[in-house]
């Protein structure tokens, strides 16, 4: 059963936002217009392939879909080398009815900067299992496509329902925000209020400098330099919490006053940012055909997906405002009741989503003794607060 292909199809929200476009269909090249970096290297070819899950395989409970990609280098001059040809093949390894429309993006890096033709042909086909001969199989559409190469970093980060530059964005948003937080909380408090956010601005610096060691900490396969590697909650929270135990004693007031008015500002942060990750295609939650789910990408493949980020948003929104009213309107007696019940609540939620991320463990029980550690502390702040 093949695609229609049309002239003009409508596409999701989110790729909208981003700058998708719905000619071309079903195979697009992933874009970017700016001349700096035009013929900057590495170059790369990148490439949207569109289907609609209702109109390939109606009666099959789950598939995989394969796509091959061959493009060819136009107006070579001389004789085509390896730069100016390819064919790869791009997958999708689970596919259900039910989860709408679904854009598979592939980047082809180490080639030629110019205009490329490439042909698509794509196939679905039930999981292979062992001893049964061929699968079957039905052809999806097929497509030709003209288009440029583009700057290969550049290429790694655009894809239909990837907003770019939304993470920066989002996450200074949430900077800003939790030290605006933390000032108004510490002139409600008494303390002093513009020392505490000049300590909330160099938090925010060395705790970006910790989520960075962390992650290249946690992530010794990837090739990758300090810079330009991902970040990691936790190096966050570690790096700005020392930067506040130790500040608490330069401006003389008490580390677990500091440290209860700067967990709502923490709490406030991340639930901005995390709307960053939704729309940077990072943190993405699993596939699903349920009607709650959101369409979204993980920069490969975009499709209706559980809005994981979206709801540790919600969470740490409402953790941050109920921590700031028990700071404001009924302080616990025993300083830093509120952070360790704050950040310990946080905890439990972030390992609760975790499973709807599907990301693979690293430990066998870590994400158990990571969440009963948690709930510990939290009962045991919440009788601190109590019972002082």
């Amino acid at each position: 059963m093949a695609i229609t292909t049309q002239t003009e199809q409508t596409v999701p929200l989110l790729a909208r936002l981003s700058g998708g476009r719905g000619d071309g269909w079903p195979l697009q090249f992933v874009t970017f217009d700016s001349a700096a970096v035009a013929a900057a290297e590495p170059q790369a070819v990148a490439l949207t392939y569109w289907f609609d899950t209702a109109e390939t395989a109606e009666t099959w409970d789950s598939y995989r879909v394969a796509v091959r990609f061959t493009g060819r280098r136009l107006d070579v001059k001389g004789v085509p080398g390896p730069k100016d040809r390819f064919q790869v093949v791009a997958k999708v390894p689970d596919v259900r009815p039910g989860m709408g429309r679904v854009a598979l993006t592939h980047r082809v890096t180490g080639v030629a900067p110019g205009r490329w033709k490439v042909d698509a042909v794509g196939v679905a086909a039930l999981p292979a299992s062992p001893g049964t001969g061929p699968t079957p199989q039905r052809r999806l559409g097929s497509a030709a496509a003209l288009g440029q190469s583009l700057y290969g970093p550049v290429a790694a980060l655009r894809a239909p329902g990837v907003v770019l530059g939304s993470w920066t964005a989002f996450v200074g948003a949430g900077a800003l925000a939790g030290a605006a937080l933390q000032w108004t909380l510490a002139r409600a408090t008494g303390l002093p209020a513009a020392q505490v956010l000049v300590l909330a601005l160099v938090a925010s610096l060395v705790g970006l400098v910790g989520a960075k060691v962390y992650y290249r900490l946690t992530h010794l396969s990837e090739k990758k330099g300090l810079i330009s590697t991902g970040t990691s909650l936790q190096g966050f929270i570690i790096g700005a919490v020392i930067v506040f135990a130790a500040g608490a004693g330069l401006l003389h007031v008490p580390v677990g006053e500091l440290l209860d008015i700067t967990v709502p500002a923490l709490l406030l942060g991340q639930a901005i940012g995390r709307l960053g990750c939704f729309f940077a295609g990072c943190c993405t939650g699993l596939p699903t055909t349920s009607r709650w789910g959101l369409w979204s990408s993980d920069r490969q493949i975009g499709v209706r997906r559980i809005p994981v980020q979206l709801m540790e948003s919600a969470s740490a929104a409402v953790l941050a405002g109920s921590t700031s009213m028990i700071v404001l309107l009924a302080p616990p007696t025993v300083d830093g009741v509120v952070f360790f019940a704050g950040l310990s609540a946080y905890v439990v939620v972030r390992q609760l989503l975790f499973p709807l991320r599907g990301l693979p463990r690293k430990t066998v029980h870590g994400r158990h003794v990571t969440l009963v550690t948690a709930v510990a502390v939290l009962l045991a702040a919440a009788a601190a607060g109590l019972l002082g």
